[in-house]
């Protein structure tokens, strides 16, 4: 490659200089022509290094965002003034911060090795490098800069001040937290890191599982090969091991203020509160489960607004895994029996629609309001006939809250219910008709005693059970549906009785077009294929495509119903 003469960069101010030239090194820091740069570098010295080539960039960012090797960077980084490394663009973005949003650690080290106060320079977004390493999902930097800055004076200040909780925050986001949780023992003091912590982790609901399994940091052996030989046992993996990492750090932290003694209850009470009752909200149960364990005073929180207590949260929000937590534990039963600030008790509040929308409630149809019917009952058995029957200050009982607030969507599920049970049995009554009319109609047909022709081959026999059990099926579909649209619709049918003749319908229904394409196989068999077996095999492939579309379409519903219905019921009992 040819060099520039020198002479070409003689003028002394770089910012008066040509712009064509300006716009050669531009080009060279864009494109890594180290030769230019060096021989720009050489001419104006100290004063080069105030070039901004693009976008308020100072040449080092250019070069880091454009890629350039590290024999690039690292004599770039050599001949910067140290106190130039702090330079920024219009962001406020220094060349570490260029560095951690690419993810380039040895880039990173180069700089924080040459001037460790970078570690502590905020963009104009108030982010640290470390944040924007975290924001960009880059581990590797993230682990760096925080290992990095526990060792430098001027960092380590800075971490256990507020800006600590803004790198908690970043950490934890990124789902990261095995770092948090190296950070917050590197200043497990701080009651506000503490509290904060535990706040976050109570509002990201995605990162527990309650009822959780434990997994190991590092993968067996076992689990390696499978991750090689099926891809999605990594992502499992992955997950499980972020749920582990989030329940090791929030031990930690309730352990920790557990040691703290008995003379530190207003302090536990301080860190504990916020986050137990957002985790009670949130169906956060580990956090529940270990806050309690760590201090069982925490029974009696209350928030401030509505005086509810954590059974009356985890009832109002249908939190049932927290609920289950707080009966095992059998600690404070008698909050139970407790009222809010409207005189409402926990079987007032199952009366009441859910606070929230939830996932688990979009059930659709009748089983959202038997979901709802066995939240009331679960809460009904917990509580005595007095609270049973109590009223709140609308002098109301539960049940007329629960009739009062469930009217619409009663109302609503019953008119799904019966469309669909009138689509249904219209499918059902084609059924009946063709296995009827097939069954008087055999195949090959009837000889002069009026018996079948065909009667002593194995397909005719196949035929003859298929089309009757095709024929009862669809029999048994139609009456099911029938008693839907006879049914009285009381609350307490939406329990168990609608739920079991719509199951029985669709069960039904299924097993009937299974068994019609059984005989309907067998009779193409019987008439076309007698000579030519091989044409068994695209009879049997056509013949399956209505029951894998029936399948495709309806079997994942109608297995929700079944689990819904004769699976567990509320708190998995």
């Amino acid at each position: 490659m040819m060099e520039l003469p020198t002479s070409r960069f003689q003028d002394r101010n770089v910012l008066d200089g040509p712009s064509d030239r300006l716009q050669e090194v531009n080009d060279a820091l864009v494109h890594g022509k180290w030769n230019v740069v060096r021989r720009f570098v050489n001419c104006y010295k100290e004063e080069a290094f105030r070039f901004r080539p693009e976008f308020g960039d100072t040449a080092l960012s250019v070069a880091i965002k454009r890629g350039q090797g590290y024999f690039f960077i690292s004599k770039l980084v050599e001949l910067t003034p140290p106190g130039l490394l702090t330079q920024t663009d219009n962001s406020g973005d220094t060349a570490l911060h260029a560095a951690a949003e690419l993810g380039n650690v040895k880039t990173a080290d180069l700089l924080v090795n040459k001037k460790q106060e970078l570690l502590s320079f905020s963009n104009n977004k108030g982010l640290l490098p470390i944040q924007v390493a975290a924001n960009r999902d880059h581990r590797e930097m993230t682990s760096y800069l925080l290992s990095f800055g526990m060792r430098d004076e001027i960092y380590y200040n800075l971490l256990k001040g507020a800006a600590g909780l803004n790198v908690l925050r970043s950490l934890i986001n990124a789902r990261y937290f095995d770092l948090a949780l190296d950070l917050i023992k590197f200043n497990p003091e701080s009651i506000e890191h503490l509290r904060f912590t535990l706040e976050l982790m109570a509002d990201d609901t995605s990162a527990f599982r309650s009822g959780t399994y434990s997994c190991p940091e590092t993968p067996g052996r076992l689990w390696k090969m499978l991750e090689v030989l099926v891809q999605p046992m990594k992502r499992i993996r992955q997950k499980k091991l972020k749920h582990y990492q989030a329940l090791q750090l929030v031990k930690f932290i309730c352990s920790h203020v557990k040691n703290l003694g008995n003379e530190s209850n207003d302090v536990a009470s301080s860190i504990f509160k916020g986050p137990f009752l957002l985790a009670a909200q949130n169906g956060v149960g580990e956090i529940v489960a270990e806050i309690l364990d760590s201090f069982p005073a925490s029974i009696d929180f209350t928030d401030e607004e509505r005086k509810r207590s954590v059974f009356h949260l985890a009832v109002i929000y249908r939190r049932e895994k927290v609920l289950k937590v707080l009966l095992e534990k059998n600690v404070g039963r008698d909050k139970m029996f407790l009222t809010d600030c409207r005189n409402n008790n926990i079987l007032h509040l199952a009366g009441y629609r859910p606070a929230i929308d939830l996932p688990d409630h979009n059930r659709g149809a009748i089983f959202q309001m038997q979901h709802e019917l066995k939240w009331f009952k679960k809460v009904e058995s917990l509580l005595t006939p007095k609270e049973i029957k109590s009223k709140n200050r609308e002098k109301k009982t539960p049940l007329a809250i629960f009739n009062e607030q469930h009217a619409k969507l009663a109302a609503s599920e019953i008119q799904w219910t019966t469309g669909m049970a009138s689509a249904c049995s219209v499918v059902a009554s084609l059924i009946v008709t063709v296995a009827f009319a097939a069954a008087i109609t055999v195949p090959g047909g009837n000889d002069s005693d009026g018996l079948p022709i065909l009667s002593n081959q194995m397909p005719f026999l196949v035929f003859a059970i298929s089309d009757s059990l095709a024929l009862v099926s669809s029999v048994t579909s139609v009456l099911s549906f029938l008693s839907i649209f006879t049914s009285r619709y009381g609350v307490n049918d939406f329990l168990n009785t609608l739920p079991n003749r719509l199951v029985v319908g669709l069960v039904s229904l299924f097993f009937s077009v299974t068994y019609l394409m059984f005989a309907f196989s067998s009779t193409v068999f019987l008439v076309f294929a007698k000579k030519n077996p091989l044409i068994l095999i695209p009879i049997i492939t056509i013949a399956s495509v209505p029951v894998i579309f029936f399948i495709k379409l309806q079997l994942p519903p109608l297995l929700n119903m079944v689990n819904s219905t004769y699976g567990p019921s509320i708190f998995g009992q």
